[in-house]
This record gives structure tokens, sequence and C-alpha cells, in this order.
């Protein structure tokens, strides 16, 4: 008696009819038929709704529908399905039969992977498939040319799905609350000299190439480089110099009077250059 007490408490699927549904048909300000199941409490899509297959929208959100039957195959001019809210687990190959669909609301559902037959929809512009527990997309879903938002907040990836990438038309994507594995991204780039320098002799220059070298052998030596010097200088840790390490105090003091030597191409080269506090306050440097 007990068990047949509990059996009728439990929540039983609404019957929806035929004529129940279609009554449950609206339509939108731009002329679309849409038809509006929202919060019936069924567990499954009714059969009868394939009559109403001419539809351009459906809404099967919020119920506990946990799967869709294989005839969604035949609302073939459908451009928006709505499945949000509701305990489906999988989809069905047929889905990819919906070629009209433009707009596609899996959120808060159960899902754990997605059939292949997605990449198909090929004018799908919007695809919400936050709040389940996806690991992973097909890598069918690069070929949504038309593809402009994603949603993929609220489930299980590690990163960001590479078939993504193949979307020129994408305009966002909804990553929020998934438990992304930080990578290590360089914040500055190496600094690279492309120029060359080749020895030869006066004698193979013309008067003109031997005349420009000369001239510029008077003007200042390798100004990027100059400056790439300057800068690692200014950048240093000099804490090896207050420990009085001997090693990295010369490494220091040479890189300094090579640096002066360049700022001053008319000096001799044989100067005496010593490391004092008006050098290293030159160079943006505190001598202690």
């Amino acid at each position: 008696m007990a068990k047949g007490t509990k059996a009728k408490r439990k929540t039983k699927s609404k019957k929806i009819t035929l004529k129940m549904a279609q009554n449950c048909v609206e339509l939108t300000l731009d002329g679309k038929r849409r038809l509006d199941l929202t919060f019936k409490g069924i567990t499954a899509v009714p059969k009868c709704i394939q009559k109403l297959f001419h539809m351009d929208e459906v809404d099967l959100s919020r119920n506990m529908i946990r799967k869709i039957p294989d005839f969604i195959a035949q609302f073939i001019k459908m451009t928006v399905l709505d499945l949000h809210s509701n305990y489906l687990e999988e989809l069905p190959v047929a889905i990819g039969y919906l070629q009209n669909l433009k707009v596609l609301n899996l959120c808060n559902n159960r899902l754990t992977s997605l059939p292949s037959e997605l990449g198909l929809l090929n004018k799908l512009q919007t695809l919400n498939l936050g709040l389940n527990q996806l690991e992973a997309l097909p890598a069918s879903i690069g070929a949504l040319e038309d593809l402009r938002h994603i949603g993929l907040f609220d489930n299980r990836f590690t990163r960001l799905p590479s078939c993504l990438l193949k979307l020129k038309k994408l305009e966002s994507i909804k990553m929020d609350r998934n438990p992304i594995i930080a990578e290590k991204i360089p914040t500055e780039k190496p600094v690279s000299i492309s120029e060359s320098f080749y020895l030869v002799k006066e004698s193979f220059l013309c008067k003109e190439c031997l005349n420009r070298c000369q001239a510029e052998r008077k003007a200042p030596l390798y100004p990027v480089l100059q400056r790439v010097l300057l800068n690692y200088i200014k950048n240093m840790n000099l804490s090896c110099w207050r420990a009085h390490n001997t090693h990295d105090r010369l490494h220091i003091q040479a890189l300094i009077i090579m640096s002066c030597l360049w700022e001053l191409p008319g000096k001799n080269a044989k100067t005496d250059l010593t490391l004092d506090g008006g050098m290293l306050s030159n160079i943006g440097l505190r001598c202690e």
C-alpha cells in the first residue's frame, strides 16, 4: 500500500495534445511562427508536434526533457531552437538536418559530448552550450563559418578549443568558470638586430664607397646596439655590485665603458674611463 502511495506521488509528465500545442503557437513581431512549450512540466518531446513541422521557432526550455527524438529532423524550416534548462545528456545525429538553424540554445543541461553533425549547421550564428559538462568540442565546429557567438561557460574546458580559431566571423566567446590551465605567455619579445657587417680591404672599394665608409666611421657607432646595452645596464640587478663581487663588477664596468665610448666617438679609444658616481648617474644608476 505504501509503495502504491509513493508511486502516485511521483511527478508524472504532463500530456500535451495537438490542440494544446496549437494553442501555444504565437506570431512574433517579425512575422515568424513560434511554438512556445516552455514551463510545461514535460519529460519528453510530445509526438503530436510533428504536425507543426512548419514552425520557424520552437521553445522547449525549462522542462524535464531527457532526450530529443529523431523526428526533430522534420523541422527543416526552423531557425531558432531553445532547449535550455532541461535534462539532456546527448543530442541526436538528426540535428544535423536543421540546415536553416541560426540560434541553438542548449544551456543548463547535462551534456558531456556533442555529435559531429553539429558542424553541418552552416547557417548557425549563436550557439549556447553553457552550464553543461563538456570537456571538448567536436572538430566539425570549425566548419560553422557564420558562427558569431558561442557560450562555453560553466563547463569543464581546460583550454580554448582549437576549432574556434578557424571561425573568422566569431565575435564573442564566453568561457567563464572553466578550469582553464594558465599557460606562460612571454611578456617581452627578445631584441634582435638584423644588421650585417663585412670586413673588406680598402683597395676593394671604389672611391665613392671608400669616402662613404670613412664618413660613417666618424659618426656614432651602432646606435641600436647602444640603446639595447644601456637598457640592459639599467635593468641589471646591482646587488652583486653592493656585495663586491669582483667578476660581476668588472663585467658591469666594461659594459658602461663601452656605452660611454659610443657616446663619445670623437675621443681617443684609450681615454681613461673609471666607474664613478657621475658616470653611473649619466646612465640612470646610483652609486652606493
